[in-house]
C-alpha cells in the first residue's frame, strides 16, 4: 500500500465532493472538475476529508497516483494553479487575441496558439506569459507547448523559459579557442 494514498484530503470550506460509482465530481469557486475512476480505486467522503482505497492488490500502483489527482481537483477548485513564463530576446512579445496566444518569436510568420477551455491567459508587459486554470495537468501541458514553440538556447540564452528557470549557458567557439 502507499504510503501517500493512505493519507486523508481534506476539503475546504466551499468545496463539494460527489462520489459514484465510477466517477468523482469536484464543485468549488474556481470551477468544477470530473474524473473517472479505475474500476480497483473507491473513494469515500468522511466528516470534512476523502478516503482513497485500493480493493485489490493489481491496482496497487495506482493508490498514491489517484489520491494525488484527486488532492489536486480540490485545490484547483479552491484556488486556480499557475504558471508563469517569460520571453527573453530583441523583438519578443506575446498577445491574446481572443481564443489564441499569438508570440512573436523571431520566426518569419507569428504563431498563434489556440488556448485551451478552461485555461486563462494574461500577458503583462508583452513578455510575461501568466496561465492559470483549475485542472493541474491542463494548465502544466498548454505551459510547456508554449516554452516548446521556442525553448531557451544556451549560447545567448533567448526564448521562453518559466519564471525563476536557470538556464546554465554554454562557451562559444571564439571562447573556448582563446583557453
Amino acid at each position: 500500500m502507499s504510503r501517500k494514498g493512505k493519507l486523508p484530503i481534506p476539503v475546504p470550506t466551499g468545496v463539494e465532493v460527489k462520489v459514484t460509482n465510477d466517477e468523482i465530481a469536484v464543485k468549488g469557486p474556481k470551477g468544477n472538475l470530473h474524473r473517472k475512476l479505475l474500476k480497483g480505486i473507491t473513494v469515500q467522503m468522511k466528516d470534512n476529508h476523502v478516503e482513497v482505497m485500493v480493493d485489490d492488490q493489481e491496482n496497487a500502483s495506482f493508490h498514491g497516483l489517484y489520491r494525488a489527482l484527486i488532492a489536486n481537483m480540490i485545490d484547483g477548485v479552491h484556488k486556480h494553479f499557475e504558471r508563469k513564463l517569460e520571453m527573453i530576446g530583441v523583438g519578443y512579445r506575446a498577445a491574446v487575441q481572443g481564443n489564441l496566444l499569438d508570440l512573436q518569436i523571431g520566426l518569419s510568420h507569428p504563431t498563434k496558439l489556440p488556448i485551451p477551455q478552461g485555461v486563462n491567459v494574461k500577458v503583462e508587459k508583452n513578455t510575461q506569459i501568466f496561465i492559470s486554470g483549475s485542472d493541474k495537468q491542463q494548465v502544466g501541458q498548454f505551459a510547456a507547448i508554449v516554452r516548446a514553440q521556442k525553448p531557451p538556447e544556451p549560447y545567448q540564452g533567448k526564448g521562453i523559459r518559466y519564471e525563476g528557470e536557470h538556464v546554465r549557458k554554454k562557451a562559444g567557439k571564439a571562447a573556448a579557442a582563446k583557453k
